[in-house]
């Protein structure tokens, strides 16, 4: 098994990581079931046929989903679409009814207003389409990096860094890849750690992991295949065996 050594960026000393064996049980893993990311997650809400309507609808799903369940904003994501979801039709309603139209998603007040500054902005300078340049999407309203390398990699196919949300983040500490303490961190010591072939994938398969087994709270690292590489699923397994 390859050992990597990384030295993470909120620690002084080198921390060896052994990170592919884990990756390849939990990988496998995730083949046995269906996670909400699998059906209701970023790839799944852009719906139109049109490209340029596609991508702003994708972004807008990402930007809802931020802090927010999957089933919820794929519901409200309906919602949206059903009514006609473009740049156009965002800028017609006024902030307020915006957030009307985004009850239900947290923070729902301050993503209508991020929604119709990014509407706006893409209207006047990008002709109503969404570029694929990384620099340009993360400083849009209510984006930052894990929405951005989430929207290129779904309507671009392009790979520039690593999706890092509360799932990612939490799972890599928990085992020990990484020693981190937000999610930005988390992100740049991953990139580091993991081969680029791995990155366009890390995030649905640790996200849909995060969902039903490696939980926050409660995690069941029963059905881990992964517990003895853990040192939160060693101590639970042999606190259950006790």
């Amino acid at each position: 098994m390859v050992k990597k050594i990384i030295r993470g960026p909120t620690g002084n000393k080198k921390v060896k990581v052994q990170w592919e064996e884990a990756y390849k049980k939990i990988a496998k893993l995730r083949d046995t079931f269906t996670a909400p990311v699998d059906i209701e997650g970023a790839a799944t809400l852009g719906e139109d046929e049109d490209p340029k309507v596609f991508r702003f609808q994708t972004l807008v799903g990402l930007m809802l989903s931020s802090q927010t369940r999957d089933p919820v904003t794929a519901k409200k994501m309906r919602y949206l679409v059903d009514k006609g979801l473009t740049i156009e039709s965002v800028l017609d309603r006024t902030q307020e009814q915006l957030a009307e139209d985004l009850y239900g998603v947290s923070f729902h007040n301050n993503k209508a207003k991020y929604l119709r500054k990014t509407a706006q902005i893409l209207k006047d300078k990008f002709d109503g389409d969404i570029p694929s340049d990384y620099k340009i999407v993360s400083k849009l309203p209510g984006v930052g990096p894990k929405m951005t390398h989430l929207f290129l990699q779904i309507c671009y196919d392009k790979v520039e860094g690593i999706a890092v949300d509360t799932h990612v983040h939490r799972i890599a500490n928990r085992l020990g890849w990484v020693k981190t303490k937000t999610p930005i961190q988390t992100m740049k010591a991953l990139e580091k750690l993991l081969p680029k072939e791995k990155w366009s994938e890390v995030n649905e398969i640790l996200v849909g992991f995060g969902q039903i087994i490696c939980k926050p709270i409660g995690p069941q690292c029963e059905k881990c295949s992964a517990n003895e590489l853990c040192p939160i699923g060693r101590k639970k397994i042999k606190l259950d065996d006790e």
